[in-house]
């Protein structure tokens, strides 16, 4: 079992040299952030996340850590809850005295904090969400987005299926939230004009429901061949089961966060989710194209050793991989002025290729580029391996 906090730290000889800036949670050993993951209710499978993090900090740490400072994670488990990812929050910076938050786990948990966080000046770096709403430094200067937005995405599904599909019929099973509606906001503009003309229904879902069946049973009835399906895990893995078991075989895209061979496509079937497409960014352990690829190789070689006990086909242990390595970069370009100001003016000032993003694609902030990747790329489930089809396309 994987406790529900995580503390890592490695202790460190004072540094001596240049005369420091310290903010919260910073000393000259330790540089302590926290986050909050869902280890426990619906979302619980992206806790893979969390435990890559905490595995590469940990590396990181036996390696020197920043410049000599340990860094101290404090990850917390919300369950995927806003109300307590709030109580959480709150402890993490009243409290534990943190530095900054890191890729806290989800678009309503994240943005039920984004007010406190900026109203007291805390860095949200890196929200493990699409959420457009990442990328508005004028109002939240305190947070800084990562992964391409949803919009985007949705925007790309779009002008796959009007170039390969353009007289099909669509069917949307989305979840009844931000997250859903930011992703569907993209879609819908994607399609244009063309989409009264091609959308046959939506549907939602909560996180409280026990399934999505009955949605995915009126959205056969509706006589749509495309199913665009804005789903986490447990869900999108239920309508990947629930389609193939009623004998529907829509053209099925899936969120690109509910598309780990490990937390999705195993637990619905591999043979029924064949066919499958999703968006991507980072480069798929289970795509044979990088089978060869030396930062693969890396990769597979860091998991077995700092996070033995993960899927090796996990993407999202990937993207846990990527966020970490991201910090990383962002601290050690602070130097020793590890305060919160100059956290986020060097969080808006990146521009680097991690070794596990898709080739072409950099991390590229600004102080008006809020985004740090937003480029993305579409990939098929061919019932064993994730495949390519698309070729990366920059939406700024």
């Amino acid at each position: 079992m994987f406790a529900a906090t995580i503390i890592l730290s490695l202790a460190f000889g004072a540094r001596a040299g240049a005369e420091k800036r310290n903010g919260p949670g910073v000393t000259d050993t330790e540089i302590k952030i926290g986050q909050t993951m869902p280890y426990s209710g619906p979302a619980s499978a992206y806790a893979a996340i969390g435990r890559a993090e905490a595995a590469y900090f940990r590396m990181i740490n036996e390696r020197g850590g920043i410049d000599g400072r340990a860094i101290v994670l404090i990850s917390l488990d919300d369950g995927y809850s806003p109300p307590r990812t709030v109580e959480q929050t709150r402890k993490l910076v009243e409290q534990d005295q943190v530095l900054l938050l890191f890729s806290t786990f989800g678009t309503a948990p994240n943005v039920a904090i984004q007010r406190y966080l900026n109203d007291r000046g805390v860095p949200q770096l890196f929200p493990v969400s699409g959420a457009t709403r990442w990328d508005d430094p004028r109002h939240f200067p305190w947070t800084m987005g990562f992964q391409p937005s949803l919009q985007i995405e949705g925007r790309a599904v779009a002008r796959y299926i009007l170039r390969n599909r353009p007289n099909a019929r669509i069917a949307v099973l989305s979840q009844d939230d931000d997250f859903g509606k930011d992703y569907l906001k993209g879609l819908m503009e994607g399609l244009g004009r063309d989409a009264a003309r091609m959308v046959a229904m939506q549907l939602t879902y909560t996180q409280s429901d026990p399934t999505v069946d009955t949605q995915i049973l009126s959205l056969q009835a509706s006589g749509a061949e495309i199913l665009v399906d804005i789903s986490t895990t447990k869900f999108a893995a239920q309508a990947i089961r629930k389609a193939y078991d009623i004998g529907w075989k829509p053209l099925h895209f899936v969120f690109s966060g509910a598309s780990s061979r490990a937390e999705v496509l195993e637990p619905a079937g591999l043979e029924k989710a064949a066919g499958v497409v999703s968006a991507q960014w980072a480069k798929d352990p289970t795509d044979p194209r990088w089978r060869d690829d030396e930062a693969t190789a890396e990769w597979a070689a860091w998991m077995h050793r700092y996070n033995p006990s993960a899927d090796p086909t996990s993407s999202l242990a990937v993207g846990g991989y990527n966020w970490a390595m991201a910090l990383v970069q962002v601290l050690r370009q602070c130097g020793d002025d590890l305060t919160r100001e100059n956290v986020m003016r060097q969080a808006a000032a990146l521009d680097i290729a991690l070794p596990m993003l898709l080739p072409g694609i950099r991390l590229k902030t600004s102080p008006t580029q809020f985004f740090a990747v937003h480029d993305i790329e579409l990939k098929k489930f061919n019932g064993a391996v994730w495949q390519s089809i698309d070729t990366p396309a920059d939406e700024h």
